[in-house]
């Protein structure tokens, strides 16, 4: 079996201490995704299941699979839910859910529950779009940034350069870490230029310097957070003179899950993320189910 470079282990999950038939509300929120989908069912507003998958070649399969997944052996049924809200790309492929809701809304919410009430910055990092999210203090979205145009920013670009240069996307992160510095970025203005600078820096003479497979990792994942960051800075400011992004500072999505980007994310905006008991991308899906 050929190994998958790119694909993050899927997982699913289901409380047994929580008894759904004595829930008095039960919602459902599916967040259908480019690479993965994910599901999350709220109990009286307590996570009861959840499951992320990748999504494939059919939104409507994926769809159907997650919700199965988060229900897992529980006897629950979609019967059994109260309301299920979509988001994502692939939405509407949801034919059980009775809304569609935007992202920006249901990441904003998903963040606020996973990471708590004083998340002010949301950056959420998929698999084709940056987002960056500005919450009010009581739970509103003030302003929103999305990337502007086909970039080195996305998590679909990691999941390419993981397929060429064979390197497990969980381990890219980390060992882009293990440099002495940060060497000069690729091209930011489109992951395929950038995969070919990246391809091109192993050729021995492409640099005057030699750089090791650790630098090359680097030099991508440095470009891409510095992609990222171009749309974070865009946001409107907290305060008048505000340029700068504190501690209340949390990152969703697929690509959170790459330390070699949410670090070098965190060194430029000089702030550290808030961490999370929950699996970064269950945040689109879990806000989804709160607004159910």
């Amino acid at each position: 079996m050929t190994q998958e470079f790119w694909k993050w282990p899927e997982s699913k999950w289901v409380s047994e201490k929580i008894d759904w038939k004595k829930a008095k509300k039960i919602t459902a929120g599916v967040d259908i995704g480019t690479t993965s989908a994910q599901a999350a069912i709220l109990c009286d507003g307590q996570l009861f299941g959840y499951a992320n998958i990748a999504t494939g070649a059919d939104f409507r399969e994926a769809a159907d699979a997650v919700i199965q997944g988060a229900m897992g052996a529980s006897g629950m049924t979609l019967k059994d839910i109260g309301s299920v809200a979509a988001t994502g790309f692939g939405s509407r492929n949801a034919g059980y859910a009775a809304k569609t809701l935007d992202e920006i809304q249901c990441h904003g919410k998903g963040a606020r529950f996973m990471f708590g009430p004083s998340v002010t910055t949301v950056v959420d990092l998929g698999g084709q779009t940056c987002k960056a999210i500005r919450l009010f203090e009581w739970d509103r979205i003030r302003d929103f940034k999305t990337n502007d145009k086909c970039a080195a920013g996305m998590g679909r670009d990691i999941e390419v350069i993981c397929d060429i240069l064979q390197v497990p996307i969980q381990e890219i992160g980390e060992k882009s870490l293990q440099v002495e510095n940060d060497p000069e970025p690729v091209s930011t203005t489109c992951y395929a230029f950038a995969n070919t600078e990246t391809v091109g820096l192993l050729r021995e003479g492409y640099r005057e310097a030699a750089y090791t497979e650790n630098d090359v990792y680097a030099a991508h994942l440095f470009a891409v957070a510095w992609r990222i960051l171009s749309t974070v800075g865009k946001l409107a400011p907290l305060d008048v003179g505000d340029i700068k992004v504190y501690k209340e500072l949390a990152f969703t999505g697929g690509l959170a899950k790459n330390k070699g980007v949410t670090k070098r994310l965190e060194r430029e905006l000089d702030a550290a993320a808030l961490t999370s008991e929950y699996d970064p991308q269950l945040a689109g899906a879990i806000g989804a189910a709160l607004l159910a």
